[in-house]
């Protein structure tokens, strides 16, 4: 940042008006690896009875993700990316720029926030499947000694490291939020195996709050209030995609 602290307004004197989009992380990665112009895909936007669409579709050369594990494989990511439109709520947001001769300027003011969200296909859930598989492989490794540890280590009632989760635990309450689009994996990961579930089961599967769950299945999935399977969720039939069986019901 400048010492003077200058900051050029010219985006505001010309009222411009910017986007605040939240992207999926391995979309961002995708974009980073365009190459020339830079070109990441199409944005169109259009209107379904009186009500703005906007939707995403990436580059054909960028779909490709090299996979890396005990198998190598190639796993191509979604293409199309619908928005979820928000509103910006009363916030007062903008984005500023920092030139290399260390210039800031403003260049627009938040006008619209939007959620860039996949479209749930084989690709979609091919993908969340081997994301899933990454986070669940163990960070610790057994490992063979040739020969006897001689270190002493003096045992302690509780590690500093016991002590400072169950603390956290406490301030968070019994379940913590965790961010939306890792709730949204697991849901849709769960529904991939089944059409319908109870909140409590899906409660259990999450690990999250019930009113924070209820609120993200609001988005994406239908609350059954009558028939065979009163009482339970289904996702929404856009955001369907089940195996098997399932398909029927």
């Amino acid at each position: 940042m400048s010492e003077k602290g200058d900051v050029d307004l010219t985006g505001a004197k010309q009222n411009t008006g910017v986007w605040l989009v939240k992207v999926p992380k391995y979309l961002a990665q995708q974009w980073a690896k365009a190459s020339g112009r830079g070109e990441v895909g199409k944005l169109r936007i259009s209107k379904n009875q009186g009500k703005a669409e906007v939707a995403f579709t990436l580059n054909e050369e960028l779909t490709t993700l090299d996979s890396k594990g005990e198998k190598t494989s190639i796993v191509h990511v979604p293409r199309e990316h619908p928005f979820t439109m928000q509103t910006v709520g009363g916030q007062t947001l903008a984005v500023f720029t920092e030139t290399s001769s260390d210039k800031i300027a403003l260049e627009g003011v938040v006008v619209q926030r939007a959620e860039c969200r996949p479209a749930v296909s084989e690709n979609y859930m091919r993908l969340k499947k081997l994301q899933i598989e990454a986070s669940s492989k163990p960070m610790r490794l057994s490992q063979q000694l040739d020969k006897a540890v001689t270190t002493n280590y003096k045992p302690v009632a509780n590690h500093a490291n016991n002590l400072e989760y169950e603390k956290k635990k406490k301030e968070e309450g019994k379940r913590a939020r965790a961010d939306k689009q890792q709730v949204l994996d697991m849901l849709f990961s769960a529904f991939e195996k089944h059409q319908y579930y109870n909140i409590k089961d899906l409660v259990d599967i999450t690990k999250q709050p019930v009113i924070y769950l209820k609120e993200i299945l609001r988005d994406i999935g239908i609350y059954n209030v009558k028939g065979t399977h009163k009482n339970t969720w289904e996702l929404k039939p856009e955001y369907r995609h089940y195996q098997g069986e399932e398909k029927s019901e």
